[in-house]
């Protein structure tokens, strides 16, 4: 009966809003409900004309620059404020409303309504109820109206009465952070986090920090995520979803036993309370047993179409066969090269029809077009077609395609990319096995085995550092021109493993080759650091010097404690020198320099 109710006031709200919009009078709403509002709620007369002036109570009208113009309500022995002429207890007064009418309605399907100047006027006024707004934002990014909910949920937030705001507000703060996100209003974003932070309700605050904690998480910040995890301990101490966080923090850190303690302290500590719905403390229990597989099959549940295809294709990995060998030679100058048969280019063209994304050829890594937007079509005929998979450009697609999703999520190593790995090693086996040779990028078909080893090492680098390394270090010792710029890459892991010596040796020999292009910022900071370690400070100053030489801005980052993000800070290739490429190796790594004794407070002094 309930939802017949909801279903009917909607529809005969909506046609009384279009009789006010007439002419915003009175008069003509009732004449409007008398004549047609009884065919709206289920043909009774007296109903339909009591629900009118209920409503109109609360319209928003423009000519009262969106104020209501609200009826004084009759006492029982007065007129009807229906104009019916008769007494309030013989009319309206006598008609009990089979349900509630929501005091915020018809501001909700105003907004629902107005366009262009009017909606902006509309919410400039700041008299909008909290609900309407939320509910009006909610409806029009349900509808795929984007930019409209970004604008009502900003007018929401704006004009915030804080202490006021309904709890309901968190799934609509949650939506404009990803509005921002995904329409790059990254400023806004940010000045959206600091606001709640610093003035919004408990319950608000803590899942801004939540979201700030992902968000330096997702952009390498691991410093900043981890201050952003303390403070939303402090907020929300029993939230299980710090547990979730902190697992997920830890993993980017390389600490996967400390993980697994944790999450199982989380476990033990929020299931004694006694207050979790069944399935969170599942997960809990899930996470505490293995927190990186948890994490993984949360994601691909988390994928909405994609999430069956993402379960077959990790099926499909785990069962593959071993790979088939490659034709590779030795060319008339020694060196190695690959050159794909017929049949693997075959299988290449089978896959391209549904996977169409074409890869850029101008880059080490990337597409030409994003190949996700179609995945719902060809995961699926990758599951049914696992032969496609002993081409190596098939491959290379796939890892590319992994890498640019899922690959700053260290818990979708094992998967995802563990499996490529081995049937690249595989081949890269193979490869050496021909000859000693260099192979290089540029030579036959070269490039399509190199460019996958890229995206798979840059794929496991967060969840399995050594093995990432260990690629990394192969494809070095195929191309020692480095065309992949790989170098970079193995020296922070060298740090990160602590091999000073060995991290020193390699930037003294990526600074000293001749004929190299100018130094990249990773080795020369990286040179630095390994002196410190090593306790060579003067060397370290003349490196510092080169370094600061090389970009002024990259010390002064690394010592700032709360900077804020560098515009282009998130591009892939930063200009030498720049402060987006200062701030690319704060993000890569501050955390090895503040876990180095005395490093930032040395850097300081240079400073």
């Amino acid at each position: 009966m309930l939802a017949v109710w909801v279903e009917q006031l909607l529809g005969y709200a909506s046609g009384a809003l279009a009789v006010i919009r007439e002419d915003e009078r009175y008069p003509t709403l009732m004449a409007w409900a008398r004549r047609e509002g009884p065919s709206l709620v289920g043909g009774d007369p007296a109903l339909a004309q009591a629900l009118a002036p209920e409503l109109w109570s609360q319209t928003p009208l423009e000519r009262l620059d969106f104020a209501p113009e609200p009826l004084a309500r009759p006492g029982r022995n007065e007129p009807c404020w229906c104009d019916s002429g008769r007494k309030m207890k013989h009319c309206c007064g006598a008609v009990h409303l089979p349900g509630h009418v929501p005091s915020h309605l018809m501001w909700m399907l105003s907004l629902r309504e107005w366009k262009g100047a009017t909606l902006k006027a509309a919410l400039a006024s700041g008299r909008a109820p909290a609900q309407a707004l939320l509910e009006a934002g909610l409806i029009a990014a349900e509808s795929g109206q984007r930019g409209r909910a970004q604008q009502i949920l900003e007018a929401l937030f704006d004009h915030a009465d804080w202490d006021r705001l309904p709890e309901q507000a968190e799934p609509a703060f949650e939506l404009l952070v990803d509005l921002y996100q995904e329409r790059g209003f990254h400023r806004k974003r940010e000045a959206l986090l600091d606001e709640v932070l610093t003035r919004g309700p408990l319950f608000l605050r803590g899942v801004a920090l939540e979201r700030l904690c992902l968000m330096h998480l997702d952009n390498d910040d691991l410093d900043s995520a981890r201050a952003a995890f303390v403070r939303a301990q402090q907020a929300l101490p029993d939230s299980p979803t710090l547990a979730y966080i902190e697992a997920m923090l830890l993993l980017h850190e390389g600490h996967e036993q400390e993980a697994a303690e944790r999450s199982r302290f989380w476990f033990r500590r929020l299931a004694r309370q006694g207050d979790l719905e069944s399935e969170q403390l599942q997960f809990l229990a899930d996470l505490a047993a293995n927190p990186g597989a948890t994490l993984a099959e949360q994601l691909l549940n988390a994928e909405e179409d994609l999430a069956e295809p993402l379960m077959s294709l990790q099926a499909l990995l785990e069962a593959l066969p071993t790979a088939p060998r490659l034709a590779v030679r030795v060319e008339a100058d020694g060196s190695l090269a690959y050159h794909a048969t017929a049949r693997e280019d075959t299988l290449h063209a089978a896959w391209q029809r549904l996977f169409q994304a074409s890869v850029d050829s101008e880059a080490p890594l990337g597409f030409e077009a994003d190949p996700w937007p179609q995945a719902g079509e060809w995961l699926p005929a990758l599951c049914a077609h696992p032969e496609w998979l002993d081409s190596p450009a098939v491959v290379q697609c796939l890892a590319l395609a992994l890498t640019s999703r899922f690959g700053s999520l260290p818990w979708m190593v094992p998967s995802l990319f563990a499996p490529l790995a081995d049937r690249l090693e595989r081949w890269l086996d193979q490869v050496r096995a021909a000859g000693e040779g260099p192979f290089l990028w540029d030579t036959a078909d070269n490039a399509v085995l190199l460019r996958t080893g890229l995206a798979l090492v840059v794929g496991m680098e967060r969840g399995a550092r050594q093995r990432s390394r260990e690629l990394a270090e192969r494809l070095l010792a195929l191309d020692d021109q480095d065309s992949l710029g790989l170098r970079e890459l193995v020296l922070d892991q060298l740090l990160r493993e602590g091999r000073d010596d060995e991290a020193l040796a390699m930037s003294e020999q990526a600074l000293h080759r001749p004929g190299e292009d100018e130094p990249l910022l990773g080795m020369l900071m990286g040179k630095v650091l390994a002196l410190l370690r090593l306790d060579r400070r003067e060397q370290a100053r003349e490196a510092l010097a080169q370094a600061r030489h090389h970009n002024p801005h990259a010390a002064e980052l690394l010592c700032a404690e709360n900077p804020r993000p560098v515009p282009g800070g998130n591009d892939v290739a930063a200009t030498p020198g720049s402060r987006a490429e200062a701030w690319q190796y704060r993000t890569l790594m501050r955390d090895q320099w503040r876990a180095t004794p005395g490093a930032l407070e040395w850097l300081r002094q240079q400073l």
